[in-house]
């Protein structure tokens, strides 16, 4: 069985996957630059929350078909090597393809054969498949070079990896066949193929079709809400058993790595001209502003009331805060002179020393509760008299 390696191995993308390949034999090194990771998951330790993750961490590793490392060397013999490093946009919201061009430049000494595999796992914009592949042929590095996006939601990347199609492109018959052989291998299902350009702006349309659709719902929140109407009754009686409203979002603080990021990505390369990304950027990232106004006008005021933040994750039942809108909606309460305490069950609370948290107790005793995240701990709460405001409809 062939050796693979995956360069970004111990983040949320990289370790699923390499448990995964670890399973179907593949001897897998999960290449990063981040030793306390390296170090954790040789010690069978999950980094971050994933379904099924420790127990299949733990016999990945005892199998000896998985490790982790921060020694590049693994790469010379390796034959597939996937790159599934973040890929964020820069302050003007354009992809930043330096970072991935950097990351590429500190590998090209181990790229030296033509029989090795390179893939991209992470997202990338249109053309930039052709823009790696050219710096790599300029180096020297004969490898073949595949696109093959991540497509699994975070938490329960494990079941998804087996049971997704997966999008396979690649720059020659070689490398699409590989790739399609490697992830026949992996999942349930047949490997779509398509050309590159396909590829990128599949993955892309899919991330921006979702933040476009959570934005419409976010901006029927808010023109619900203005005229005292309750959207959560409204979104309630037009999607009971009417299955034309099935793909309805429940509104909410829509965020975390990749929604706002990939639309930004498509807005840049479609030359901003991708006026709903733009708009679904302005409702989704405006909602905060608009929760916090509802809370003063609930309140009379919010300086020196003490409003209990609710869940600082981007997602439900998850600890990942990256991009959390609950960090910007707590900082918009303390400009208005609101006193904020939080809670959450899930986020590793030595990260985030700024932030004051409390028990779930005293959280319920504030002058407001604001849910910022609905972990399912939170839904079935007795909150008396205080007011709540549950922007996303699912606290009962």
């Amino acid at each position: 069985m062939k050796t693979v390696t995956i360069v970004g191995g111990c983040g949320h993308v990289g370790l699923p996957l390499g448990i995964v390949l670890a399973e179907a034999g593949y001897r897998t090194h999960l290449l990063d630059r981040n030793q306390q990771l390296v170090e954790r998951v040789n010690r069978k330790e999950m980094p971050h929350l994933e379904e099924e993750g420790p127990e299949r961490l733990e016999l990945a590793i005892d199998s000896g078909q998985l490790s982790a490392t921060t020694d590049p060397a693994v790469i010379g013999g390796s034959d597939i090597v996937f790159i599934a490093i973040g890929t964020p946009v820069d302050e003007y919201m354009n992809p930043r393809v330096q970072d991935l061009i950097g990351a590429l430049a500190s590998l090209k000494e181990q790229l030296h054969s033509p029989d090795q595999l390179v893939i991209f796992r992470s997202t990338i914009a249109p053309g930039v498949l052709r823009t790696l592949a050219d710096h790599l042929q300029d180096w020297g590095c004969p490898v073949s070079v595949a696109y093959c996006p991540e497509r699994i939601v975070q938490g329960h990347a494990l079941t998804e990896l087996k049971g997704l199609p997966q999008l396979v492109s690649g720059l020659d018959q070689q490398a699409v066949d590989q790739a399609r052989e490697l992830f026949f291998n992996l999942t349930e299902t047949e490997p779509i193929v398509l050309k590159p350009i396909e590829a990128e702006l599949a993955k892309l349309f899919c991330n921006a079709w979702r933040y476009i659709n959570f934005a419409i719902s976010n901006q029927f929140y808010q023109i619900a809400e203005n005229v005292g109407a309750s959207f959560s009754r409204i979104h309630a009686a037009a999607t009971y058993e009417y299955p034309r409203m099935k793909g309805f979002a429940r509104a909410g603080l829509t965020a975390g790595p990749c929604l706002l990021k990939d639309t930004m990505q498509l807005a840049a390369f479609s030359q901003n001209t991708f006026f709903l990304g733009h708009s679904a950027m302005l409702v989704n990232e405006g909602l905060p502003n608009f929760l916090v106004q509802q809370l003063a006008d609930q309140l009379g005021s919010l300086r020196r009331k003490k409003v209990s933040l609710l869940g600082l994750a981007f997602k439900p039942n998850n600890d990942d805060t990256r991009e959390s809108l609950s960090f910007k909606l707590r900082k918009l309460l303390l400009q208005r002179g609101a006193e904020v305490v939080c809670h959450d069950p899930f986020v590793h609370h030595e990260n985030h020393p700024n932030i004051e948290f409390v028990s779930l107790e005293e959280a319920l005793q504030g002058d407001a509760v604001v849910i910022g995240v609905p972990h399912d701990c939170y839904h079935h709460l007795e909150f008396g008299s205080t007011p709540i405001l549950d922007v996303w409809g699912a606290i009962g």
